[in-house]
């Protein structure tokens, strides 16, 4: 009997393997298209929201959704090393204008941030599939008190930006002139 369930079993792994393998070979060409994968998740977001609008329920899920999504978004604007908690070989922030420039590092990458949103909107969707979770409550209480709470930890993460003077936003390549072509020149015509 045990022969039985090894031999059943190795196919069902060879499929897991690979579809692991499959699902990490596409994951892994997705990492340079920032906008595409971002399009798509705001695809995911829409059908989930259209999902539990339609519905009229599942307001713990979404709430739940909610403060894991802020979770994820501390940990996008926040460095690797805390300057207040840690001290580490690693890069860290400039606290004085003399000290050297160090590059910003996020605790949570952009990627992972992505990936683990998605997942997220994912799993919330599933779960709007299955009425146990559809716990009856007051929406308005929830949806206030998270808006509270995110203007408090937003409050809260301005302040230590400010104080350790990092912006975690990378805006693209500075420019800082513009670049005149050979044909121009600056005499002018008589």
């Amino acid at each position: 009997m045990e022969g039985d369930d090894a031999a059943a079993s190795r196919p069902l792994s060879k499929w897991r393997s690979d579809f692991s393998r499959a699902f990490r070979y596409y994951l892994d060409r997705s990492t340079p298209h920032t906008t595409g994968r971002w399009l798509g998740t705001a695809a995911v977001a829409v059908i989930y929201v259209l999902r539990v609008y339609f519905v009229h329920g599942f307001y713990i899920v979404s709430y739940g959704l909610g403060i894991y999504l802020l979770n994820l978004l501390i940990g996008f604007l926040s460095p690797l090393v805390d300057p207040e908690l840690e001290v580490s070989d690693a890069p860290a922030l400039p606290t004085k204008g003399s000290d050297e420039f160090k590059p910003f590092v996020r605790r949570l990458p952009e990627f992972k941030f992505w990936y683990s949103i998605t997942k997220a909107f994912c799993v919330a969707f599933v779960m709007t599939l299955f009425s146990m979770f559809d716990v009856p409550v007051f929406w308005p209480i929830l949806l206030c008190y998270w808006i509270v709470l995110f203007f408090l930890t937003m409050k809260r993460q301005i302040v230590h930006m400010i104080k350790y003077k990092y912006v975690p936003f990378n805006i693209g390549k500075k420019r800082y002139g513009a670049k005149k072509s050979p044909g121009s020149s600056s005499m002018s015509k008589d």
